[in-house]
C-alpha cells in the first residue's frame, strides 16, 4: 500500500519567483486535492507553461479551507503568493466557466484552500515527474 506524503500543484513559471525570491509562504487555490493532506506533508512545486517539471518544495505548516478566497488575505496578508486582484480575477474567471456548463441545479461552489508553508526550497535543477500533473494537482505517494 502506498502512503501519501504530499501533493503537487502546477504553478505558472512567471509566478514561481514569488515563492523562491520574494519569500511568499501561502499557496491558495480552489480545493481540489486536499482531503488527505496533513500538516508536515510536502508541497512540491510543479512549474507549468514552460521549462515544466518539479522546481522546489516546502513543508505544509497549516491548511485552511474557506468558501471565500479573499478571506485568506485577512488571515495571511502579504504572505499569499497571489495578489488580491489576481485572486479576484481568478474567482470571476471560474464563475464565468461555471456559467458555460448548463445545469438545472445551482453550480456547486468549490471551497478554496490555503496552504501555509515553511522550509521553502528551490531545487538546483528541474526534475521531470514520472506522471502528468493535472491542473487540479495530485497526491505524491511513496
Amino acid at each position: 500500500m502506498s502512503t501519501i506524503t504530499g501533493v503537487t500543484f502546477p504553478v505558472p513559471k512567471h509566478l514561481m519567483p514569488r515563492f523562491f525570491a520574494e519569500g511568499k509562504t501561502v499557496f491558495i487555490k480552489p480545493a481540489t486535492v486536499f482531503k488527505e493532506l496533513k500538516p508536515g506533508m510536502k508541497l512540491v512545486f510543479y512549474q507549468s507553461h514552460e521549462d515544466t517539471g518539479y522546481v522546489g518544495e516546502a513543508t505544509i505548516k497549516r491548511i485552511v479551507i474557506d468558501d471565500d478566497p479573499l478571506a485568506f488575505f485577512e488571515t495571511f496578508g502579504d504572505a499569499i503568493f497571489l495578489t488580491k486582484e489576481e485572486a479576484k480575477a481568478y474567482v470571476e474567471n471560474q464563475e464565468r466557466w461555471q456559467g458555460v456548463r448548463v445545469r438545472k441545479e445551482a453550480p456547486r461552489k468549490r471551497p478554496w484552500m490555503a496552504l501555509e508553508l515553511e522550509d521553502v526550497q528551490k531545487y538546483d535543477t528541474v526534475k521531470k515527474p514520472e506522471r502528468f500533473v493535472p491542473v487540479g494537482g495530485r497526491y505524491l505517494k511513496e
